[in-house]
């Protein structure tokens, strides 16, 4: 029989993220992140929380991130929600600033944000191999019922506005500029 905690638990990871109660926060595996940070040498962390921030420098839901500039090289693990294609069109405009986005994101390469900002557009996509272990705020641990994939924005140099650039799309579900 599955505890209302256990099924809570299950549907954080299924269901839209930033939509519940608890915020569903569940940080990047820190072996995971170590991996790429001797990679990338982050600078920002672009949706944290103070408990779970990878970097010094970091944003949490109150700061309001879409509406910050990301500057430098930038991990986000955004909410695995409704809102991921503008996390995704929002790393992609930074990157059209210079700046190097990597994101954590579930593959679900079914999804219009996949097809949009992912699919022919990340300058790279790394599949990764198995389920993820996620450590939930209160400190459980529990392996993703999906497959995860990093996602690279490279920054960008030659000149690219909104109205003339190729590597970002303004869509009526993302009104990113």
């Amino acid at each position: 029989m599955t505890t209302f905690a256990n099924a809570c638990t299950h549907e954080a990871l299924f269901g839209a993220t930033e939509d519940r109660i608890d915020g569903g926060e569940w940080a990047t595996p820190q072996d995971f992140y170590a991996k790429l940070n001797a990679e990338f040498h982050f600078t920002l962390d672009a949706a944290a929380s103070h408990s779970n921030a990878k970097c010094a420098k970091y944003f949490t839901k109150d700061s309001d991130s879409l509406s910050q500039p990301w500057e430098g090289a930038v991990f986000c693990n955004p909410p695995y929600g409704r809102t991921i294609g503008d996390w995704l069109a929002k790393g992609r405009l930074e990157a059209s600033k210079g700046a190097l986005v990597v994101f954590l994101v579930h593959a679900r390469t079914d999804t219009r944000w996949f097809h949009e900002h992912v699919y022919h557009v990340a300058d790279e996509i790394r599949f990764i191999k198995g389920r993820l272990k996620f450590e939930h705020k209160d400190g459980t641990k529990q392996s993703a019922p999906f497959p995860s994939m990093v996602v690279i924005y490279r920054p960008k140099t030659e000149a690219c506005t909104p109205e003339g650039c190729t590597c970002i799309k303004i869509t009526k579900e993302n009104n990113v500029r």
